[in-house]
């Protein structure tokens, strides 16, 4: 795949990564443009998170992929699934100073960053939930926080694996306008895996619609639309996973 390289962030180019003689992703091209929000689409079992895991370098894999960095070269990652075990004491406090300090959480939080975590929690809309246990958190309550995490440090890649999942409408609502705020106010760029097409239609500035190789990429409204670039069977199988 040929791409302006000042353009992109994140290119992916001829990607195949086998289980003994099945293709997981086969020859997949993807360019990400730097400061856009992309999203990846496909059926179950299309090798969406697989990709993801690639590109997190934590999957084997043949081609290439290049992170072409303009900054510092954070990453940010929100995960589809994240278990909270209910017996261990962790606050959301807790957990956002994991990263923050180099001294045990067990022997106190330093005021610094406790303005940092009130900071990042008014950011994600859980302002006052400092002291609240991780395990009594409801879905959008945790998911905001994973999001929290992931912009501390502030990403120049940012990606999230099915973020509405679980969600309830007014959470994954707020969800939608928090990707794009957070793509235009940081600039920060979003590569997102996706069951949710009409969402995707309403934020995405690219999308990728995979099923173990790329079979349409371009705009939403081109990649989405039933019958354009794909095959009615795919877009059917696609719309019955969001279900």
């Amino acid at each position: 795949m040929h791409s302006d390289p000042d353009a992109t962030l994140v290119a992916i180019d001829d990607v195949t990564i086998r289980r003994h003689r099945e293709a997981l992703l086969d020859q997949v091209s993807v360019a990400v443009a730097r400061g856009s929000l992309h999203a990846i689409v496909g059926p179950n079992g299309a090798g969406k998170s697989t990709l993801l895991t690639a590109l997190l370098g934590q999957m084997a894999f043949s081609g290439r992929i290049e992170l072409k960095w303009e900054r510092d070269g954070a990453i940010g990652y929100v995960p589809q699934t994240f278990a909270v075990d209910p017996t261990l004491p962790v606050t959301v406090e807790d957990f956002l100073a994991l990263t923050r300090q180099t001294r045990p959480v067990c022997l106190g939080i330093g005021g610094n960053t406790r303005r940092a975590i009130a900071a990042l929690l008014d950011g994600v809309g859980l302002s006052g939930l400092e002291r609240r246990p991780l395990a009594v958190l409801s879905g959008g309550e945790l998911r905001r926080v994973l999001l929290a995490h992931a912009l501390d440090p502030e990403p120049e890649l940012l990606i999230l694996d099915e973020p509405g999942s679980g969600l309830d409408e007014a959470s994954a609502r707020w969800l939608e306008d928090a990707l794009v705020a957070i793509k235009g106010r940081r600039r920060t760029t979003i590569l997102m895996v996706s069951h949710d097409l009409e969402r995707v239609r309403r934020i995405a500035d690219r999308v990728t619609l995979l099923d173990r190789h790329v079979i349409a990429d371009g705009t939403a409204d081109s990649v989405l639309a039933a019958g354009s670039t794909f095959d009615h069977g795919l877009a059917r199988r696609g719309r019955q996973a969001v279900r």
